[in-house]
């Protein structure tokens, strides 16, 4: 199966050695991408299994996570690691990533081509086997729509789409946790309410 979540050689080769350290601690591994330039980065995006992650748990990642890097030595140029969150407009790495966010808007990346085309851009519609299922306007003018399964082999990117009720929906997630009260949920609520009133 195809994994997004480490897609060249030497992100797999690092998947292999800080996965099990990142799971025994507690978290899931959303992606890993060593980002090379004038500078590499390897960054990894890591989360609770409630799907969040706090400044600390970072810092605690990045401590035992550097620590196994510095053993086993698998990037031979100096780089910067980096431990983050998968933020709100997060990547979709895994089959039940797909399916825990069906109904908000994401934008999908086939690595050939599919009836003519790459790119998708839709509601998803969850899982069906081993496809993603996403609706997606159909003709050129998108007046009706259509929703399509494409196999999770096939993608080669895929992340939700910053909207007001994907930044809703994070935001209550919050709330039932306890980490914002109800009176800075209500005030960036209007806030997001009084943007939609003025598109």
């Amino acid at each position: 199966m195809n994994d997004l979540i480490a897609k060249a050689a030497i992100d797999r080769r690092i998947a292999e050695i800080i996965t099990p350290v990142i799971e025994d601690m507690g978290f899931e591994v959303v992606r890993i991408r060593l980002m090379t330039g004038k500078e590499s980065t390897l960054q990894i995006m890591a989360q609770k299994a409630d799907g969040t992650i706090e400044v600390d748990d970072c810092g605690q990642i990045s401590t035992a996570v550097g620590a196994v890097l510095d053993v086993e030595d698998p990037i031979l140029d100096e780089y910067t690691l980096e431990v983050s969150s998968p933020g709100i407009d997060r990547p979709l790495t895994r089959l039940k990533d797909f399916d825990q966010w069906q109904g908000f808007e994401a934008k999908i990346e086939t690595d050939q081509l599919i009836d003519g085309r790459r790119r998708f851009k839709g509601e998803l519609a969850g899982v069906e086997g081993d496809e993603v299922l996403i609706t997606i306007p159909a003709g050129d003018h998108g007046k009706d729509e259509v929703t399509i399964g494409l196999k999770f082999d096939w993608l080669s990117d895929a992340k939700l789409v910053l909207t007001d009720d994907l930044i809703r929906n994070v935001l209550r997630g919050r709330k039932d946790a306890g980490q914002i009260d109800e009176a800075q949920f209500d005030e960036i609520e209007t806030i997001i309410d009084g943007d939609e009133e003025n598109t």
